[in-house]
């Protein structure tokens, strides 16, 4: 089965939902997106279409609330890499909030934002399943589950789980990590078939991650 939900809420009724609402269906991707790639891509577009939701957006945070801080480049090049990217996908798009927002991004304060902005909207935040395993430590965490449907995608190499509601979906496992192809480009090699051809000539052309 494509879709497993560890709610009550069950996919029939989901679906009914949206039958019967004119509320809009949307999907965000958070990420650092340094550089976007394939699974990001994949990930996206299975939600989108096993779900049934109006469109999926990728939202590159402008700094992460990490406690290890990660060092990243210009949301300008991570920001043009991800329209290329999009560019001609039926059904994703972007959403730069936080990069408008500048400063932490914290999940809680993204979504109070656009839930005020766009109160037509019900929207469903994609995590992988590494990071559902960290819901109980997520800023406002008991508030932020009253704003936005939590969707959990399983990931190579971690196993799913939480009392937290979730919804998750199946989707092919790509062990595409950016931080792989960042190793790749500082040694030369090239990363084909890891990342869109139109991003990879970009970084190419602006001497990225050499």
């Amino acid at each position: 089965m494509a879709l497993e939900l560890l709610t009550p809420f069950t996919k029939v009724e989901l679906e009914e939902e949206k039958v019967t609402s004119n509320r809009k269906q949307i999907g965000l991707l958070g990420g650092n997106f340094n550089p976007v790639h394939n699974a990001h891509l994949t990930i996206a577009d299975q939600v989108r279409q096993q779900l049934g939701l109006d469109e999926v957006l990728l939202m590159p945070e402008y700094q992460p609330p990490h406690v290890d801080k990660k060092t990243t480049i210009s949301e300008k090049h991570r920001l043009r890499m991800l329209e290329l990217a999009v560019r001609d996908i039926e059904g994703l798009g972007i959403e730069t909030i936080e990069l408008e927002r500048k400063g932490i991004s914290y999940t809680y304060d993204t979504m109070k934002l656009l839930t005020e902005k766009n109160p037509d909207v019900d929207y469903y935040f994609i995590i992988g399943a590494d990071m559902v395993a960290y819901l109980p430590k997520w800023h406002r965490i008991s508030e932020l589950i009253q704003m936005v449907q939590f969707v959990g995608v399983q990931r190579p190499k971690y196993k799913a789980g939480t009392s937290y509601p979730v919804i998750w979906v199946d989707v092919p496992l790509l062990d595409i990590s950016s931080s792989l192809i960042r190793r790749q480009l500082e040694e030369g090699k090239k990363p084909n078939f890891l990342l869109p051809q139109a991003v990879l000539d970009y970084i190419e052309k602006e001497g990225l991650y050499r």
